[in-house]
């Protein structure tokens, strides 16, 4: 047997033996009482933290204290999204930044801030030369593993790395706001180059445009319409705060509870966006949708689309996982508010794009699948579509590629991350986050090496 083989067979015992020694009996977590996944019993999330940040209500508890569906609701700093979001469309102006602003600070700014803001975040746009000699030698079509080492590569240019007062994590939640949109443009740009053989195009931000149309602009030049980045702009907002239990939000709220540098932190938290679980769900949406596109010849046959989504659920077709993907939502019920605001907005994108038969496709899909999942379980009391259910459609009409979708959502999360982390670090009384695992193995008497 070859060092090769042995190695290969070592793995793989090793493999087996992982298997046998991961296992446990499910029903020990019940009679334990250990909350899987941080869940209740109910699906609700356990209570681990405080936040002034953001909220999301999508039940209400009746006077026995179950979870009753309601329409969602999303709140950042006591602000309800939606009035936010129809205000800056009502006046036809760009809101991320005004967002950012709201979220870092606890309140929203007078037009003199939110233009020094602005003008802010611009000139902290620009990223240090070896970043940028750093992008373009790094190999691989995971923009995300790429944002992740440039964070940490941020963390060698910055003049107070390690230093946590509010006055330096201020500063850097400005600065990692700023650059994560030059880094992912200029990341796609040279996966495109070395993958694709397309031309190299490092474009520097402009002076007056909003962060949206910045991006797009660095992305593919001048190639956007105005609805374009308004909609983009949009799902930065949307995608921006979402609570201080999401995974990722709560990844960051985690590892700043141990002191650590910002850089460190907020690359845990990209991490954990890039599961397909999380920030990962809108290309998993997509590639069902292509099959329903393919399988239903009849687009507007409801029951062809109902007999497609029954075989998906049954575990006959697509990944055999069962799952509808973009349908239901951990906290959600009767709707996810972002998914409400999203298709307001992505109606007029399809029809300038000529894609309103997919749209109208679509909703058709969310309506049928909705209605087939609940016939199917019965236990199931309301379900929604969200907001990854549109919102790789609206990425596609856009013009934004697939491998940046993820990315986009880190683009805008990274508001929220900076905004739980310097809460983390600034509440009187903070503590390591530690929660416990009750370990279940048998005790083992040590058995020497020689009689083993």
């Amino acid at each position: 047997m070859t060092h090769r083989s042995k190695q290969e067979y070592l793995i793989y015992k090793l493999s087996d033996e992982m298997k046998r020694s991961t296992r446990m009996d499910a029903e020990l977590f019940k009679k334990l009482d250990v909350k899987r996944g941080l869940r209740n019993e109910d699906g609700s999330g356990v209570l681990v933290g405080l936040t002034n940040i953001g909220n999301v209500v999508g039940y209400k508890r009746d006077a026995e204290g179950r979870p009753q569906p309601i329409e969602g609701q999303l709140f950042f700093r006591g602000y309800e999204v939606k009035d936010l979001v129809h205000a800056i469309i009502r006046e036809k102006r760009f809101g991320f930044e005004e967002v950012a602003f709201l979220l870092l600070s606890g309140r929203l700014p007078d037009a003199e801030e939110l233009q020094a803001f602005k003008e802010l975040i611009f000139e902290n746009m620009p990223l240090e030369h070896q970043t940028i000699l750093h992008i373009i030698e790094l190999e691989g079509d995971d923009i995300m593993n790429i944002l992740a080492r440039s964070v940490m590569e941020f963390y060698t240019f910055d003049e107070n790395p390690d230093d946590t007062s509010r006055d330096n994590l201020m500063r850097q939640s400005i600065e990692l706001i700023s650059k994560f949109p030059t880094t992912i443009a200029y990341a796609f740009n040279m996966y495109r180059h070395k993958e694709h053989g397309r031309s190299l195009h490092i474009r520097d931000a402009k002076p007056g445009l909003s962060l949206a149309e910045n991006f797009l602009f660095m992305l593919k030049g001048a190639d956007y319409t105005e609805l374009d980045a308004r909609t983009l702009d949009l799902l930065l907002i949307l995608h921006s705060e979402h609570g201080g239990g999401n995974n990722s939000t709560f990844t960051v709220r985690v590892t700043s509870s141990t002191g650590t540098d910002t850089f460190s932190s907020i690359a845990a938290g990209i991490g954990s966006l890039k599961g397909p679980k999380h920030g990962g769900a809108n290309l998993k949406v997509c590639e069902m949708l292509a099959y329903l596109k393919d399988e239903v010849s009849n687009w507007n046959n409801e029951a062809e689309i109902e007999d497609c989504i029954t075989r998906i659920l049954n575990r006959e077709v697509l990944d055999r996982s069962g799952l509808v993907y973009g349908i239901g939502h951990a906290v959600y019920t009767l709707s996810d508010p972002r998914t409400v605001l999203l298709k307001e907005m992505a109606r007029d994108l399809a029809i300038e794009k000529g894609r309103l038969d997919e749209f109208e496709f679509m909703e058709r899909v969310e309506r049928v699948a909705i209605a087939t999942t609940c016939k199917l379980h019965p236990n199931v009391r309301a379900l929604c579509a969200n907001v990854d259910f549109y919102s790789g459609f609206v990425y596609d009409c856009i013009g934004i590629p697939r491998e940046i979708y993820t990315p986009l959502f880190a683009m805008a999360r990274i508001v929220g991350w900076c905004a739980h982390r310097n809460e983390e670090l600034n509440f009187e009384g903070r503590r390591i986050i530690r929660p416990a695992y009750r370990c279940i193995t048998d005790e083992n008497a040590y058995i020497p090496i020689e009689d083993r």
